[in-house]
């Protein structure tokens, strides 16, 4: 695909593709912080601390990765089969609720 930025593979084993316009519209609209971070976002998703799954749709997951002592990157991901997509990704100092499914 022409649009496509990155394609990383999980270690639940679904790939997430992150496209190009997507990921302009995540570092202008919804978290300028993020920008220029796109090497972060696929080592979280390639290589995280721990995932957890969403309280609140159990197809979506949130893979961290520390920063620094209390700072994570955070990404979220929607898995549709062996396929998934990138909702969102930000920096945090927290790490939510959801049931932790996967940790090294």
């Amino acid at each position: 695909m022409d649009d496509e930025l990155f394609e990383v593979t999980t270690p639940l084993g679904f790939r997430v593709r992150v496209t190009k316009s997507y990921w302009k519209l995540l570092v202008t609209v919804k978290h300028p912080v993020m920008h220029g971070h796109e090497a972060d976002v696929r080592q979280v998703l390639r290589d995280p601390e721990q995932i957890r799954q969403s309280r609140s749709d159990p197809s979506v997951y949130l893979f961290y990765r520390a920063e620094r002592p209390g700072r994570w990157t955070c990404a979220v991901a929607k898995r549709l089969n062996e396929e998934g997509f990138l909702i969102t990704t930000y920096p945090t100092d927290a790490i939510k609720e959801g049931k932790q499914i996967w940790s090294r």
